[in-house]
């Protein structure tokens, strides 16, 4: 299992479109992807979960992939995170 920390930056967290933007990222790749929030972990592939967490400006969140293509995804939703300046 992989495992990485973030901390959201961005003034309006993680809205509609970069919520959706991390789902297609998450969608490339066969591991189960999830992003917990204040105890909650839902499926990174799921729109609405993610929606449904509220992440705002200043939270901490984890994101675990586990399967054949753990560190990949892993990489790819760092690399998403980043482009959209969602965090550092």
């Amino acid at each position: 299992m992989e495992k990485k920390d973030f901390r959201i930056i961005a003034e309006t967290g993680i809205h509609a479109r970069p919520a959706t933007l991390l789902v297609q990222s998450a969608s490339k790749f066969s591991s189960e992807i999830n992003l917990e929030y204040k105890g909650k972990s839902v499926n990174l592939k799921s729109i609405m979960g993610v929606m449904s967490l509220g992440v705002g400006q200043g939270a901490d969140v984890t994101i675990t992939a586990e399967g054949a293509d753990e560190k990949e995804a892993i990489e790819a939703v760092k690399e998403t995170m980043k482009n959209e300046g969602l965090s550092e």
